[in-house]
């Protein structure tokens, strides 16, 4: 059974950087496309960034483009979300989510597996 497992949130000031952590386990995960979405208080769960694991191929919200980056450990079955140059508005709980196969999509329905999440705190 696949499991995602997140960590690294915290509460950081505008203009930091956070690396959060998805690990995974139970799968064969070089045929998987791993993705970030996050929720804020109030709002829609929103697309972040994903990677499709075998090729390292990315694909990123316009909000993050530029300030993120999506990456993958293969030794470790980690993908790691950097996110620099923060913003009060980059506040929610982030989650890591897994397709079991490749693709490039925003859409949370298209991924079959999900992490509980870590809490992102920008402060103004």
């Amino acid at each position: 059974q696949v499991q995602l497992v997140e960590s690294g949130g915290g509460l950081v000031q505008t203009g930091g950087s956070l690396r959060l952590s998805c690990a995974a386990s139970g799968g064969t995960f070089t045929t998987y496309t791993m993705g970030w979405f996050r929720q804020a208080p109030g709002l829609e769960r929103e697309f972040v960034a994903s990677i499709v694991w075998s090729s390292g191929v990315t694909y990123y919200h316009d909000s993050v483009k530029g300030r993120s980056t999506i990456s993958r450990d293969n030794a470790k079955n980690t993908v790691y979300l950097q996110m620099n140059s923060l913003k009060p508005e980059d506040t929610a709980i982030y989650s890591c989510a897994a397709a079991s196969r490749r693709l490039i999509s925003r859409k949370a329905y298209n991924y079959d597996y999900w992490g509980q999440g870590t809490q992102v705190t920008v402060s103004s």
